[in-house]
């Protein structure tokens, strides 16, 4: 059974966080191991067997890099955890023209505006990006979905970025 079928959610990017959240709740309630305290040994084991895929299933798809990740794996194309590099050097040189102006931000006359402006940009390529995700994978296009993730993963880690520099420029 997959992630999927496990929240009794059609295999689509595009899912109602409402209802996987319920169903979770649901689920976690059904094979709770405290609800097997009492049942044998093989039953509780099965239990906490249970409640852990659960919990792994969740957060897998709660995210949405991470849902890709694993809708690509159940297609045969396992990108979790690789360290392929893009083949796209127009993405790729915009990345590093963001990331030179994300280093300059500390040096502006007003940092935090700057930051500020630069985390919208980036808010707005990620969601972009998104789009361009959900529309490939909806059309089975796992190889270009594939590339698509990468680069969703590329602002993810910029983002990433500008929240350490929004801590730093708060200290």
């Amino acid at each position: 059974m997959n992630h999927f079928e496990l929240f009794g959610l059609p295999f689509q990017f595009e899912l109602d966080g409402s209802l996987l959240s319920h169903q979770f709740r649901e689920l976690q309630r059904r094979f709770h191991p405290d609800n097997f305290a009492t049942a044998s040994e093989r039953d509780r084991l099965m239990s906490v067997q249970k409640a852990a895929q659960i919990n792994d299933a969740f957060q897998t798809l709660k995210h949405p890099i991470s849902r890709a990740e694993y809708m690509l794996s159940e297609r045969g194309l396992d990108i979790r955890g690789e360290h392929k590099t893009l083949q796209d050097p127009m993405f790729l040189m915009q990345q590093m023209e963001l990331r030179e102006e994300l280093e300059e931000i500390s040096d502006a006359s007003d940092p935090a505006d700057a930051l500020f402006d630069f985390e919208q940009q980036t808010k707005t390529l990620f969601k972009a990006q998104l789009l361009e995700l959900e529309a490939l994978l909806a059309e089975s296009n796992w190889n270009d979905a594939a590339d698509a993730v990468r680069k969703l993963k590329f602002i993810d880690k910029l983002r990433d970025e500008v929240e350490r520099l929004e801590e730093t420029l708060l200290d």
